[in-house]
C-alpha cells in the first residue's frame, strides 16, 4: 500500500471517525444522565421510572458500542496500516 493512501486512511480516521464515535459517546452519555435524572425525578411515578431505566441502559449500550467501535477502528487501523511508520 502506498504512503498516500496510508495517510488518506489515516486521515479519514483521525478526522470523520474519531470525533463521529466522540460525538456518538457524548449522545450515549447524555441519554444515561437524563435516564438518572428522570429516574429520579419519577420516583412516585413506575412509568416514568421504568422509562428512565430505560434510558439509562440505552445510554449504557450506546457508550459500550462506542468505545468497542473506537478500539476495533484502532486495532485494525494498527494491524493492516502500520501508520506510526510512515511519518
Amino acid at each position: 500500500m502506498s504512503a498516500e493512501t496510508v495517510k488518506l486512511i489515516n486521515n479519514v480516521k483521525h478526522l470523520i471517525l474519531n470525533p463521529i464515535i466522540g460525538f456518538m459517546f457524548a449522545v450515549a452519555t447524555v441519554m444515561f444522565i437524563y435516564g438518572i435524572t428522570e429516574y429520579i425525578l419519577g420516583a412516585e411515578n413506575e412509568d416514568v421510572r421504568s422509562k428512565g431505566k430505560r434510558h439509562m441502559i440505552y445510554g449504557v449500550i450506546g457508550m459500550f458500542v462506542m468505545i468497542s467501535a473506537y478500539g476495533i477502528i484502532n486495532i485494525l487501523s494498527d494491524f493492516w496500516w502500520d501508520i506510526e511508520s510512515i511519518y
